[in-house]
C-alpha cells in the first residue's frame, strides 16, 4: 500500500539526484538512460530478496549463515581470549550487558570473513559471483567490462582490493571510469565488514542480515549513477573490455587464508584504532562546547549540531520529522566519523525509542565507506595503484566522498518509497 511516507521518500530521491546534477562537470549531459536503469536495478534486486515467493526462506537461510559464522567466530575467540571473549565466567556476573566487549564479539568476525573471502576467491566461487554481478551492471548500465568488474568485486571485497582485480586496466580507465570506480568504493562495504554490521543490528531489526546485504549491493547501482552524473563520460571514450581474468591471487586455499587473515588483521587494527581516536576527539569536543551556554535546556554538543545539520536529509528520505533529528545525527556521524560508529550508536537505540521503518533506512544510509577517514584511505590505496595519477586521484577525492555519501542515501530513499508490507512491516 502506498502512503504519504512513501511519497516523501520519492521527493527525497529526486533530492539527491537533484544535488549531483547540480555538482555536475557538465550539466547538459544527464545520464537518463542510466537513471532508469539504475532505479531499475535497484528495485529489481530489493524485489528478488523481499518480494518473491520463497523470499522468506532465502532471508532465513541469510540470517541462519550470519548466526553460525558469529558462533563459529565466538568459539574461536573463547578459545584465544578465555571468559574475557564470551566463555564461561569465572565469577558471578551481576551485570551481564557489560559481557559485551566490542574488540572480542565484534571485531573477530572481520577476521574470519576476510579468511573465508579469500578462500572462495581462490575456489573460483567469488570470482564466478562477481563476474555475474559485473555482466548485470555492464548489460543494464551500459558500463565498460573493467568498471563493471570492479563494481562487482567493490560489493564483496572493498575498495581496495577491486583496483587489483583490474589493475592491468587501471592506466586505460577514463577520468570519468576512475571517478565512478571511487565512488562505488566509497558507497558499498567490504564482505567481512557486512557480517559485523549485521551482528551489531541482530537484536534491534529483523532481518539485519539480509538489509545489510542488500543495502551493499544496491548501493552500487546508485554510486554508478551519481557518478555519472557528476562526471559523465565523454563520447566516444569508455567501454573497455574486462576478460575476467584477475592479478588477485593465491598459491593455494592455505596461502589464502593465511594472507586473507592478515588483511583482516590489518582492516581490525585500522577499524580499533579509528573507533579509539575519534570517539575520544568526539569526547575532547564535546568537553570544549561545554563552555558555551545551554540551549532548549540541554548543552550543545558535536551531536546535537550534527543533527540539526542532516535532520533535513533524513526527514527526505523518509524519516519521520520527530526521529529526524537523532537519524541525522547518525548520518553525521557516518560521514564525519565512520559507519562503524554510527551503527554501533544504531544498534544501541532501545527498540521503542525509534520505528521499524525509520531504522530499516538508516541501515541502507550508514550501510558505505564514505567518511572522511576513508579519504586518505581512497588517495593511498589506489595511489599505490596509479602512481601516475595520484593528483587526478586528489583532485576528485572530495567529490567523491559527496557522490558516495549520497548514493547511500538515495538507497535509504528508495527503500522507503517502497510499501512497508514488502519488507514485513
Amino acid at each position: 500500500m502506498f502512503r504519504p511516507e512513501n511519497a516523501q521518500s520519492l521527493a527525497g530521491l529526486g533530492f539527491v539526484i537533484a544535488v549531483c546534477w547540480a555538482l555536475s562537470e557538465n550539466k547538459k549531459a544527464f545520464p537518463w538512460r542510466l537513471a532508469l536503469g539504475s532505479v531499475a536495478v535497484q528495485i529489481g534486486l530489493i524485489l528478488l530478496l523481499f518480494g518473491l515467493p520463497g523470499a522468506q526462506a532465502v532471508i532465513e537461510t541469510i540470517n541462519r549463515g550470519v548466526d553460525g559464522l558469529a558462533a563459529a567466530t565466538a568459539t574461536g575467540t573463547q578459545f584465544v581470549f578465555g571468559y574475557m571473549g564470551g566463555g564461561e565466567q569465572p565469577y558471578e556476573v551481576t551485570n551481564s550487558g557489560a559481557l559485551f566487549v566490542f574488540a572480542f564479539q565484534v571485531l573477530p568476525l572481520i577476521l574470519v570473513i576476510s579468511a573465508l573471502s579469500a578462500l572462495l576467491w581462490h575456489w573460483g566461487i567469488l570470482k564466478w559471483i562477481t563476474r555475474g554481478f559485473g555482466l548485470l551492471f555492464q548489460k543494464t548500465m551500459g558500463l565498460g567490462g573493467a568498471s563493471a568488474l570492479a563494481v562487482a568485486v567493490n560489493i564483496f571485497l572493498g575498495m581496495i582490493e577491486s583496483p587489483i582485480v583490474i589493475r592491468a586496466y587501471l592506466d586505460k580507465l577514463t577520468r570519468s571510469e576512475l571517478f565512478l570506480m571511487m565512488v562505488v568504493g566509497l558507497a558499498t562495504v567490504a564482505g567481512s565488514t557486512m557480517v559485523a554490521y549485521a551482528t551489531i543490528l541482530k537484536t534491534v531489526l529483523p532481518n539485519a542480515a539480509a538489509h545489510v546485504l542488500v543495502a551493499s549491493i544496491i548501493s552500487a547501482p546508485a554510486g554508478i549513477l551519481l557518478a555519472k552524473i557528476m562526471i559523465p563520460e565523454k563520447p566516444g571514450q569508455g567501454g573497455l573490455y574486462a576478460d575476467y581474468s584477475s592479478l588477485l591471487k593465491y598459491d593455494s586455499s592455505i596461502d589464502a587464508i593465511s594472507k586473507g587473515t592478515m588483511d583482516g588483521l590489518t582492516v581490525v587494527l585500522n577499524i580499533s584504532a579509528i573507533l579509539i581516536v575519534f570517539v575520544a576527539f568526539v569526547a575532547i569536543g564535546n568537553a570544549l562546547l561545554s563552555v558555551l551556554p545551554v540551549v532548549g535546556g540541554e548543552p550543545i554538543t558535536i551531536e546535537r549540531i550534527l543533527g540539526l545539520v542532516f535532520s533535513p536529509l533524513a526527514w527526505a528520505m523518509g524519516v519521520h520529522w520527530d526521529e529526524a533529528l537523532k537519524a541525522g545525527y547518525l548520518l553525521g556521524v557516518k560521514l564525519m566519523l565512520t559507519e562503524f560508529i554510527a551503527f554501533i550508536q544504531l544498534g544501541s537505540v532501545p527498540a521503542g525509542e525509534m520505528t521499524e521503518r525509520t531504522r530499516m533506512i538508516l541501515t541502507y544510509a550508514l550501510c558505505g565507506f564514505a567518511n572522511v577517514g576513508s579519504v586518505g584511505i581512497t588517495v593511498t590505496g589506489m595511489g599505490v595503484l596509479m602512481p601516475e595519477r595520484r593528483n587526478e586521484i586528489i583532485g576528485m577525492v572530495w567529490k567523491a566522498l559527496i557522490a558516495g555519501f549520497l548514493a547511500t542515501c538515495m538507497t535509504g530513499a528508495l527503500v522507503g518509497a517502497m510499501p512497508r508490507e514488502l519488507f514485513g512491516q
